[in-house]
């Protein structure tokens, strides 16, 4: 069994899908090979969502589809999986062309997110739905679904201090809607450079969006 079979616990019967899956369409293209993993990536999303959907449905019978919708959302975002595919060590194990490599592609966490899903679908395909739910729901006990969404500003503000010595700055740039239904627009800011923007039903709501989407454009763009 290989250490990524061993971390996940599943053992596939066909490893050509888990080969499939740890390859990125960069190394497919420079290899000639017309097998990457986007396809098991696609694949991967939808069942990834459905078993969160499932989880959160049956473990919040109070709570409505607005809270289970968000909840979900930050659950399967791309930060959130990108954390999940660090902690599994996944960029180790994956096949990258050799520009993609060397600009840090395997820290990348769009490229990581994707594997992630890339692998719930090679699992999917291998084994069924049974096993993957024994993959992703520990991960999802570990998560704490209420507060995914109260941690952008913290995560963000400890990486911003640690690279400028000085916490982001929270700017109110709007406010739209009638008095009982307003939209707040935020911006999030270190001096004069915009890191993200975000809307909410208050000031909170809106800071968080800001925070969450400034978070995913640094992630994104790390190595560029």
């Amino acid at each position: 069994m290989s250490s990524l079979e061993e971390v996940i616990g599943y053992e596939f019967r066909d490893r050509e899908l888990l080969a499939e899956a740890l390859t990125h369409k960069s190394h497919a293209a420079e290899s000639g090979s017309p097998r990457h993993n986007e396809r098991l990536e696609f694949l991967g999303d939808s069942v990834l969502g459905l078993i969160v959907s499932y989880y959160l449905f049956l473990k919040h019978p109070s709570k409505d589809e607005g809270f289970l919708s968000k909840t979900r959302s930050a659950i399967v975002s791309r930060a959130n999986l990108a954390r999940w595919a660090e902690a599994l060590r996944l960029g180790l194990h994956l096949n990258l062309g050799a520009g993609e490599h060397l600009s840090g592609g395997a820290r990348r966490h769009s490229i990581l997110a994707n594997a992630i899903e890339a692998v719930l679908g090679a699992v999917y395909l291998d084994g069924g739905p049974a096993c993957v739910e024994k993959i992703v729901i520990p991960w999802l006990e570990g998560q704490v679904p209420e507060s995914l969404d109260a941690d952008h500003k913290s995560i963000l503000q400890e990486l911003i201090q640690k690279k400028h010595k000085r916490p982001p700055d929270y700017e109110l740039t709007g406010e739209t809607g009638p008095e009982h239904n307003k939209v707040f627009t935020v911006r999030v800011h270190v001096g004069k450079t915009t890191l993200g923007l975000g809307a909410g039903k208050n000031k909170k709501e809106a800071q968080q969006a800001a925070a969450k989407n400034a978070l995913d454009y640094l992630r994104t763009h790390a190595a560029d």
